[in-house]
């Protein structure tokens, strides 16, 4: 009797394990994210057991036991990495698990157009719901200090583009990545600047192209936009245009400029003021700076909007008024 006991014992330990093992199986073979996207944000000091607990919070149709076993038998437990995951429809535990150890997080885009200020960057950083939030507004030289640099300025030093980030990066990690690429690209390109050029130093050259960056989108013009500069600067005289009056009238500006707003004197003014402005009044993009290094060679002085977009170029100032009338006319 005690032998048919055991026998029977040993038989349903037998068939447990057997079913024990096939249903392990089948865990960790299916789909457990079925429906939909899941996110699941795993945070520092979150366990496996926590990690398992945000799983079937989501809905994800793991078996607790399974996961964890897996995760153990893998290695993997102690290998997940934090970070916000995206888990879309299909994926089984061991294709979950191999995210977290890859550290394959989501990724959120924020963009910053050519031709932007600071200000409009600084806002759309500010409305990242997805950046943590941690800039002071106010003290923008201290902002500036944490990338390294003496410059009090920020306007112009971070380069135009879309930069990807996991969830929870702070603002000023992610401003000191545009600010890093927009040095490299300064750097490369004055080192390949073309000779004889009016600029002390890179910076110079950053400020004539957030000008031209204004003045116009037409890539084929920026280049002659940028040769009437140079040849303004070089012989001395005013630049005169408009992108750096409105930038010094800062809220002032309601749209248009007035005869008073030209003879108002700021540091940015270039109707009353020589020379380029004290700093750059946008962020260029790199056709922009390359423009403004590689200006065009010719001898326009002067340039007039079409109302299309372009430009009518002039070397005198009587043709220069000439194509300012046939604007007007046109305009009127």
């Amino acid at each position: 009797m005690t032998n048919k006991i055991i026998g029977f014992t040993l038989l349903i330990f037998s068939f447990t394990g057997v079913w024990a093992w096939m249903d392990y199986q089948s865990a960790v073979k299916i789909p457990v994210v079925l429906n939909k996207q899941v996110y699941i944000d795993i945070e520092k000091g979150d366990s496996l057991n926590r990690i398992t607990d945000k799983l079937v919070e989501q809905n994800v149709a793991v078996k607790p036991i399974w996961f964890k076993v897996f995760a153990y038998t893998s290695e993997s437990a102690k290998k997940i990495k934090t970070g916000e995951y995206e888990l879309t429809p299909g994926l089984s535990i061991p294709e979950i698990l191999a995210l977290f150890v890859q550290g394959k997080t989501k990724q959120y885009a924020i963009t910053f157009p050519e031709g932007w200020s600071f200000k409009d960057i600084l806002q759309e950083v500010q409305n990242n719901p997805h950046l943590e939030h941690t800039l002071n507004s106010a003290d923008l030289e201290a902002l500036m200090l944490k990338f390294g640099t003496d410059a009090k300025h920020p306007e112009g030093m971070f380069f135009p583009d879309t930069y990807f980030f996991e969830k929870h990066m702070t603002d000023v990690s992610l401003l000191k990545r545009a600010y890093d690429k927009m040095q490299q690209v300064l750097q490369q390109e004055w080192l390949n600047k073309a000779e004889n050029l009016p600029f002390k130093n890179p910076y110079e050259a950053l400020i004539l192209a957030s000008i031209v960056e204004k003045e116009t989108a037409v890539i084929e013009e920026r280049p002659l936009i940028a040769g009437v500069f140079i040849r303004r600067l070089e012989k001395g005289m005013l630049l005169q245009t408009d992108p750096t009056v409105i930038y010094g009238m800062g809220d002032h500006y309601k749209g248009d400029i007035t005869y008073e707003d030209l003879k108002n004197t700021t540091p940015y003014n270039t109707y009353v003021v020589k020379g380029l402005p004290p700093t750059p009044i946008a962020m260029p993009g790199k056709e922009a700076i390359y423009a403004s290094l590689h200006p065009d060679i010719g001898n326009s002085l002067y340039f007039v909007s079409r109302g299309d977009g372009t430009h009518i170029f002039s070397s005198t100032l009587k043709d220069h008024n000439r194509a300012v009338d046939i604007f007007q006319r046109k305009k009127k």
